[in-house]
């Protein structure tokens, strides 16, 4: 998982009504009644089918913090896709998505322009049809350098050439990400 794919996801968690179980059998319930089964909830998270029924029961309450990891993150990306569903669509038909940004920014611009890359944090409104992209092409599972392409197209065209008021032929590359976070 790439910057923003992982942010995308952080972006996901954010927009749930209510937080997830917390107590260890509370979630391993919960993900046998996702799954089906104690076999593919074991499967999942790279455990013994008995460890599941173990903590199922509550025969073993402290699993190791790697495994506690798996587990909060297997029910996390289970947690609620109807109201991620929802903020999804909502994003990419009518609000858009933020982009908070620290990254370095290089050009190709006409002759007599600089054109040396240098870092800037920039905090971005994306129209909604960025959001849409962003989102399809996560979902075909493409690489992080072609959502880091579509978040540079958008940030070129909204930032920099200010809606195609400003810097006709400049052209935006989008690398050394700091950090990122999308929020929608």
């Amino acid at each position: 998982m790439g910057d923003i794919d992982e942010a995308l996801e952080r972006a996901d968690r954010e927009t749930f009504t209510r937080e997830p179980p917390k107590g260890l059998q509370a979630r391993i319930n919960f993900l046998v009644k996702q799954l089906k089964t104690t076999k593919a909830v074991a499967q999942e998270l790279g455990v013994t089918q008995r460890s599941v029924e173990r903590y199922r029961t509550g025969e073993r309450k402290k699993p190791p913090r790697d495994i506690a990891d798996r587990i909060d993150a297997a029910v996390r990306s289970r947690w609620q896709p109807q109201v991620r569903k929802r903020r999804r669509k909502e994003a990419a038909t009518s609000t858009g998505i933020t982009v908070e940004t620290r990254a370095r920014f290089g050009y190709t611009a006409p002759i007599g322009t600089t054109d040396d890359g240098r870092m800037r944090r920039l905090t971005v409104h994306l129209p909604p049809a960025y959001a849409q992209r962003l989102f399809d092409a996560q979902q075909q599972g493409v690489s992080d350098q072609q959502l880091r392409d579509i978040v540079a197209e958008g940030l070129q065209e909204i930032y920099f050439k200010d809606g195609g008021r400003r810097a006709d032929n400049l052209e935006v590359e989008f690398t050394d990400i700091d950090y990122f976070d999308v929020s929608f």
